[in-house]
């Protein structure tokens, strides 16, 4: 009977002193709680993608539009020849990236994009244009020069807003 006790007690003594295990409640109370902070990351993580995307549009609508305007700077300091009737704009986004000459018999090009930046909403460079002579809400380019930019998606923004808008 003697060693039956003493296994009886040694057991006793390692499972009070050192709780080795979990028990039933608390491995309940731990994935519960494992849970709720999940399903509060998870959309918290979403909305950073999203956001992420925003601020990538953002930036490369505003990179297309500072090339335009250093178009337009530079046309009318006479620095590059364009074409009667564009009012100085770019006849299009490519003339940005193939770059045009400078002066009037120069073989110096000057270049104002290294490439058309993608709509990080649609995944394309397919930008939407608008020229001076268009409409300031205009969808419908008349393809005579660029004026401003917008992106294609008809999606809406985290604030309300529609992509196109911006």
């Amino acid at each position: 009977m003697l060693p039956y006790v003493a296994i009886r007690m040694r057991a006793r003594h390692r499972r009070s002193g050192s709780q080795a295990g979990l028990t039933l409640l608390e491995l309940i109370l731990t994935c519960a709680i494992l849970l709720i902070l999940s399903s509060v990351a998870l959309p918290i993580a979403r909305y950073a993608a999203i956001r992420e995307k925003e601020a990538t549009l953002r930036h490369n609508l505003d990179e297309i539009r500072d090339a335009i305007d250093r178009y337009k700077d530079a046309a009318d300091h006479n620095q590059i020849r364009v074409e009667m009737g564009s009012e100085g704009y770019p006849p299009d986004l490519k003339t940005l990236v193939n770059g045009v000459r400078l002066g009037t018999s120069s073989e110096k090009k000057i270049r104002f994009l290294r490439r058309i930046p993608v709509d990080s909403m649609t995944g394309r460079a397919d930008w939407g244009l608008r020229a001076v002579q268009d409409d300031p809400d205009s969808r419908h380019w008349s393809g005579k020069n660029v004026f401003d930019v917008y992106s294609q998606s008809t999606s809406t923004a985290m604030d309300g807003t529609k992509y196109a808008d911006w």
